[in-house]
């Protein structure tokens, strides 16, 4: 009797924790402090917006904050593979950092929502990219947007300064194939790192090459750094931004000196002057109101960037539970397959349509051409 009574009490404990694991276990890693928490922090104070049950699952969201660091992020992916066994990730929160875990993420076949910039996350598409789907816009769409105004507003030159990492290598190879497109000479190439206070050497070097316009590919507040320099040092050609600085602090850290910008963003800085007719408008809003009654503050397109993802998981997940239980490399490689085959879903910034060969999924309802005018973001018209 009284073993039975031992094997009953196993049996319940057993049950208690296979209940436990049924919840559907999300890892979050952003940089909420560092060089890049001006992207983090809007995408960490997002997770308490995504959904917390999904098909009658618990949805439980293991953050954490990588300090900007891509050696941090390697091992908080650890921890969160070998510890929590999670079934998915969302984040990292730059590209850098992205790349840096793509091999352990796919050796754990973790299917990951990445809100990066660099297309380098998804293409060339691979063994190991096939675990990654991004919830920005691709590069190119970005800057065929950009290249195209340069062409249509006489421009026949460019000088390009992008960050010495993934984010502005990757824009720099980008750039050319748009460059050529559009028949634009890159008069200037330069880099500088993400943390430095001084771009002065290289605003020197694009300056004395006189481009009629000067394209900076930096994520955050790094990217007002080249702008404010050459306007310091009199340059007056046009200034051209990627999505990297489609943010509100961009405008607050450059003041006048950003005035003018042209960059290709999100409708998310400009949801009322954007058409009724692009799907992604009512789901900015939804977010962006959300986001204010919770924090007092307009959100970081950024933040849509995680907002996204949690529409994703909403969409893919209860056909993945189908296949596989919460915790399980089945329901893994099941939510992976699902995302895949995302169709038509509206999220706050574009149109999710993805293949197996294009794990973003954007056309080009994802991106907006932009402007600032006095200390606003505004379509161009």
């Amino acid at each position: 009797m009284q073993l039975r009574s031992k094997l009953l009490a196993l049996a319940a404990g057993l049950a208690f924790a296979a209940s436990a694991q049924a919840d559907i276990k999300i890892g979050v890693i952003s940089s909420a402090t560092g060089p890049v928490s001006l992207i983090g922090i809007p995408q960490k104070n997002t997770v308490a917006l995504m959904p917390t049950e999904i098909a009658g699952e618990k949805v439980e969201y293991i953050t954490f904050d990588d300090a900007s660091d891509p050696s941090n992020t390697v091992t908080l992916i650890k921890k969160l593979i070998s510890e929590e066994n999670i079934d998915a990730l969302v984040g990292p929160s730059s590209s850098p950092n992205a790349m840096a875990v793509l091999d352990f993420i796919a050796e754990a076949k973790v299917p990951t929502l990445a809100p990066v910039g660099t297309i380098a996350i998804v293409l060339p598409m691979d063994d190991k990219r096939r675990w990654v789907f991004k919830t920005t816009q691709n590069d190119g769409l970005v800057a065929d947007k950009l290249f195209k105004h340069m062409k249509e507003t006489g421009k026949k030159t460019v000088g390009f300064i992008g960050t010495g990492d993934t984010f502005g290598e990757t824009w720099y190879k980008v750039a050319q194939d748009y460059a050529k497109k559009y028949g634009i000479e890159i008069v200037a190439n330069e880099r500088f790192k993400r943390p430095d206070t001084s771009v002065t050497g290289q605003a020197l070097k694009v300056l004395s090459a006189k481009p009629d316009a000067v394209l900076i590919a930096a994520p955050g507040g790094p990217a007002v750094l080249p702008q404010a320099t050459l306007t310091d040092m009199g340059y007056k050609g046009t200034f051209y931004q990627t999505h990297g600085a489609a943010l509100k602090e961009f405008i607050k850290l450059g003041g006048k000196k950003v005035e003018g910008t042209i960059l290709g963003g999100s409708l998310m800085l400009a949801p009322e002057d954007a058409p009724d007719s692009n799907p992604a408008k009512k789901v900015a809003l939804e977010y962006i109101n959300a986001y204010k009654d919770k924090y007092g503050e307009v959100p970081a397109t950024f933040g849509g960037n995680m907002y996204d993802a949690g529409l994703l998981l909403e969409r893919a997940v209860p056909a993945a539970l189908k296949k596989g239980e919460p915790g399980s490399e089945a329901f893994r490689v099941a939510l992976r397959d699902e995302l895949e085959k995302v169709k038509d879903l509206a999220g706050t910034q574009g149109v999710y349509n993805m293949t197996p060969e294009d794990h973003s999924g954007f056309d080009e309802r994802g991106v907006e051409l932009l402007t600032i005018e006095n200390g606003e973001f505004q379509l161009v018209k």
